[in-house]
Order: structure tokens, then sequence, then C-alpha cells
């Protein structure tokens, strides 16, 4: 069978993912080959001191990426896209969608770059003897219920984001238990919201007088293969506005982008790690056993199969890196030169190679918004140098490029050091690595281990949650999901591993020391550009 006939057939399956600058969908065989491929583009917005979406630039984002999945598929294969095999929905981690009984929303939908909660996370954090991370849906719950806010007591549901636009195909209330465990904590064993922490936490909100509980307005928890509803009738004619997309889809429990990494990565088993590096970077270890102590820079959450996972998350990737390269995309086009976005790109990372191993001496912060897990609250983008540092472009990359990976550096360490975590692979994935043999060759300095990026790693998130969809419908019986990805996705796809070079890795090494010496720059730059 064609890849033609396959799409005709429905042999596909169809993942979409609402990253934090794009919205991505990828329709895949069964095999997981990719068939085609849509995109659209968007930004998240300060308003109010809240970063976040509207509802209608999610609902216009989600549509926008279909038709033009749509689209490539026509122009591919001269074929109108009816209908898939499955259907998975991902999205950006944490963060809170509050909807009353009529499922209209009740306040602004607050992303995981938010970090008003402080107050709120650490109550929680004692209360459960488990760290609550800022942006997780719980903190962000709670945290309206102490600042007053009258909408909490109508709350009838309180989800992902993932979840809410499942709600929306299928009128499901369920939520993959990967995106679970950015919302409240979960226990392994059960694969369901940790019931101890959920008394505790009911109990605590018993003086408000709240109509609901939390196992109430929370969605129901399901494990990657379990049946999570269908497409319906209003949700095809929500997805595709031209009313051609047939309902009666499976879709797959809907997923956080830190499971679609791991899937995309096959890091779903224990002793496998995986680092996602974008608009924000994260570092997921799936773990052998629970950690020793509490880390308020490290996350527990799960695979999408309820592993225990160490997550080190932080806020701040690739965005001011980004910037720069737009600037330098400005100056090129004022002095006449076309360049394409990623031709500039690639030419800019390559460059880095050039530069010293400590960067010339510079320093640099892309804290476009509060860091956890340097516990700041507030950011403030920030480029340093000295009079003696070697202020070449070749080293202004390259320090652009290392603190992405220096806050999440900080939580890995923990695990790598303190916590004695055995990895056996770790791969690499996101927009970081585009570029072959620049981003991989710094993240093998700075966890000084081989670093593999499969040549799959630029298809990301969307393609992972496919995986999850293929899964769902074309498992055998008793087939884990650690085994359906080794033995039937990832055995015929090819990758490139980089080993750490010692100058590297030492150099990285000296650049942390300083970038930890430089947080104090940092807090004075909050606190003085408050305007």
């Amino acid at each position: 069978m064609n890849k033609k006939e396959r799409i005709i057939s429905g042999k596909t399956a169809l993942g979409i993912e609402l990253g934090s600058t794009r919205i991505k969908g990828v329709l895949i065989d069964l095999q997981g080959n990719v068939l085609g491929v849509g995109i659209h583009d968007w930004e998240n917005s300060l308003i109010d001191n809240i970063w976040t979406y509207s509802l209608e630039e999610i609902h216009t984002g989600i549509q926008n990426c279909y038709a033009s999945l749509k689209k490539a598929v026509q122009d591919t294969y001269g074929v109108t896209l009816q209908t898939v095999g499955s259907i998975g929905i991902s999205a950006m981690m944490h963060g809170y969608m509050a909807l009353d009984r009529e499922g209209n929303q009740l306040a602004p939908f607050q992303t995981w770059r938010n970090t008003n909660t402080q107050k709120a996370a650490d109550e929680l954090t004692e209360l459960f003897d488990f760290n609550i991370p800022l942006r997780w849906t719980a903190a962000h719950l709670y945290q309206r219920i102490l600042d007053g806010e009258e909408h909490t007591a109508r709350l009838d549901y309180v989800s992902t984001l993932s979840a809410y636009i499942h709600r929306k195909l299928t009128g499901k209330r369920v939520i993959g238990i990967g995106d679970a465990a950015g919302m409240f904590p979960i226990d392994s064993d059960t694969c369901d919201y940790d019931a101890t922490m959920l008394e505790k936490f009911n109990k605590l909100l018993e003086p408000y007088g709240f109509s609901w509980k939390a196992e109430e307005i929370f969605p129901k928890v399901l494990v990657a293969g379990e049946d999570a509803g269908a497409l319906t009738q209003e949700g095809a004619a929500f997805l595709d506005v031209s009313g051609e997309l047939k309902a009666g889809i499976p879709l797959c429990p809907p997923e956080g982008d830190a499971g679609t990494g791991m899937t995309a990565t096959n890091s779903v088993a224990p002793r496998t790690g995986n680092v996602s590096a974008g608009t924000s970077t994260f570092a997921m270890i799936v773990l052998e056993k629970k950690l020793g102590r509490v880390y308020r820079e490290i996350d527990m959450v799960t695979t999408p199969a309820g592993f225990p996972c160490a997550m080190s998350h932080a806020n701040n990737g690739t965005s001011d890196l980004n910037a720069w390269v737009g600037l330098f995309g400005e100056f090129a086009e004022l002095m006449g030169i076309k360049a394409a976005p990623g031709e500039l790109f690639e030419k800019l990372y390559t460059e880095s190679l050039k530069g010293d191993p400590i960067c010339g001496g510079l320093l640099a912060y892309g804290y476009y918004s509060g860091e956890n897990i340097t516990m700041l609250n507030e950011g403030r983008l920030a480029f340093l140098r000295t009079p003696e540092s070697r202020f070449s472009l070749a080293n202004f990359m390259r320090v652009h490029l290392y603190t992405s990976l220096g806050a999440v550096k900080l939580g890995l360490d923990i695990l790598m050091e303190d916590e004695k975590v055995k990895v056996e692979r770790i791969m690499g994935h996101g927009g970081f690595f585009k570029t072959r043999g620049v981003g991989q060759r710094y993240l093998a300095a700075a966890v000084n281990a081989p670093v593999t990026v499969m040549d799959t790693a630029s298809e990301g998130g969307a393609w992972g949650i496919a995986l999850l969809a293929a899964y769902l419908i074309d498992r055998k019986p008793g087939e884990k999901l650690e085994e359906y990805l080794e033995n039937r996705i990832f055995t015929g796809l090819s990758g490139e591993t980089v080993m750490p070079d010692a100058k590297d890795t030492a150099g990285f090494q000296i650049f942390m020391e300083r970038y930890k010496t430089g947080l104090s720059v940092e807090k004075a730059a909050i606190e003085a550009m408050n305007w």
C-alpha cells in the first residue's frame, strides 16, 4: 500500500501540538513515517502581567494548522483529507484553563510561563512534602483562591490546554497521565492523582465553602493506549471548518509537550532521558526509584505510560537567542542581503563553533520571564562583558547557545551529582538542535555524556503525539509503550551521536561557575529595571 492509499484508507495517525511559538500538525503512517506537516506560527502576549493566549487565538490557531496540513496533503498526494485512523492532541504543559458549567471561560488562560503563584506553590509544597512548581495547575488554582478571585466559586472544569482542546473535539473530560502530572501530583502505582494529597488539598479548601472538590473539576487521568473518546460531529466541524472531516475518529489521551518529547525520542523507559530545547528548555530522566528528598528545582512527573520521571524545567530557553538572530536578519536586510531565517540560524549557529570554549569571557541571561530553577520570579534580558572579554561574533553566539542550557544544567547537576541518577542514553530534540552538530555538541559538553539526535528530531512533539495516537489503534495485545517504540518505530530510524569534547566540557563548567556567580547581576537588573 503506497502513501496515497494509506491516507485514503485512514491507515494513519494525526498529531497536533500547540507549542509556545508554533502549532504543528504531523500526519504519519502506522510505521511512524511522516506523510504531511501543517504549521501555524503564534506568540503569547503579556496582558495585565499575565502571559496568555486568547481563546480566539487558540481556536483559530489549531484550525489554521489543520488547514495547512490538509493543503499539504492535497498538494502532495492529490487527496482531500477526510479521515485519519486516530488523532492526538498535545500542548505546552501546566498552566490554568478554567471553565464554568456551560463551558465558558472564567479567567484568562495562564501559560506555564507565569510565575505569579509563589505563595500558593510554597504552601502546597510544604503541605504535600512534594515540590509544586509555580507553573503547575494546582498552584495556579490555589493562588486564584488566595487572591480572592470570584470565579473560583463557579468552577466546573480546570485543565491544561491539551485537555481543553481534547474536550472541544470529543466532549470528554480526560487527560493523559504525563500532562496530568503538570496539574497535580501523580501516584505512579495507581496511575491517578495522589489520593492522600488530594485529601489534604480538599481539606485545605474547606473553609472557602466551595461546592466542588478538586477531583470533580480536574479531568480524569488516562495512560497511553487507553480509550479517550472519539471525534464528535461538533469536534470535526471545529477542527476542519470546511466540514469535510468525518466524525468518529478515535483520540488518544491528550498529553503535554514533555510526554510527547519523551515519546519522540524513545525516552520512556527507566535509565533513558531527553532534553527538549526551544522556547523553554527541559530535561527528562526516567527514574528507577524515587529521589532521596524534595528539591524545588526538580519536578516529579511521569511518562505517558505512568513511569516516574524527574524533570529539570527551565522557563527560558532560546527566546532571547532567537531575538538576536532576528536582529542580525534586520541588519542583513539593511545591507541589501536576502537571508532566509533558516539560513541565518544555520550560519550563526555554525559560526559559534569557532568561539572559545569559555565564550571569550562573555555572559548572558535570556530571562524573558521568571526562572523557577534559579528562584527568580521575574526576568530581565542581560548580556555582560568586561573590557578584557573577547567580543567576537563566534563568542557572542556561543554564549547565547550556552545560556539556553544554563538553568536546566543546574537541575541536571542535582540529578546526576547529588542523586547519582543513572542514564544510559540522552536524546536531544527541538529547534536548538536543528543545525547539525552545534546544539548537540554543547549539550554533550553540559552533561559530559554522549547525546543523540534522531533524523526525526525536527518533527518534535507533534510527531510524538502522532505516535501515541498510532499506539492507540495499532498496538498488539499486552504491548507496552516502550516495547512498541523500541521494536516497531525506532528500529529503522537513523540519528547522529556526538561524544563530549574535553575542552568543551571544561569550558562549559567554567561558564556555569560564572553563570551562578552572575545571578546577582540578574537579580539587580530585575530590581533596577522595574518599569
